[in-house]
């Protein structure tokens, strides 16, 4: 295995990540939690804030672990390299759209010819 591999799988997976892992997964079922257990005394808006709360507060604590850490590197990487690809542009897309519909028409009439000669020589050999 190169070191670079080994670095990745040998990183922090310690008694604190550990533990804030059970945080954030607690953070995110509390608010859930709150949500349905809230339901006759708290209006809809409140309990929604609890889930958005829950799932923010859940989400800050997981990024702070090692593999959240690694997992914001990975997605500000994904984000510089969607930069950098060219997209089609409006009337490409235009133009490739219908030539994708004009092509399933066609091969759907193409099908569709083929299943009635194909019911119709089944029909002369049935009788």
């Amino acid at each position: 295995m190169s070191s670079k591999a080994e670095a990745v799988t040998t990183s922090g997976f310690g008694p604190v990540d550990m533990l804030k892992w059970i945080v954030g997964i607690a953070l995110v079922i509390a608010g859930v939690g709150a949500f349905y257990w809230f339901e006759s005394d708290w209006p809809t808006y409140s309990r929604i804030l609890a889930v958005v709360g829950g799932l923010g507060a859940g989400a800050g604590v997981l990024l702070s672990t090692a593999i959240g850490r690694r997992f914001l590197e990975f997605a500000r990487q994904a984000q510089f390299e969607m930069r950098k690809v060219v997209w089609p542009t409006r009337q490409e897309t235009l133009q490739t759209t219908i030539v994708i519909m004009v092509v399933v028409i066609i091969v759907g009439l193409l099908l569709w010819v083929i299943d009635y000669l194909l019911a119709w020589i089944i029909r002369l050999l049935v009788g």
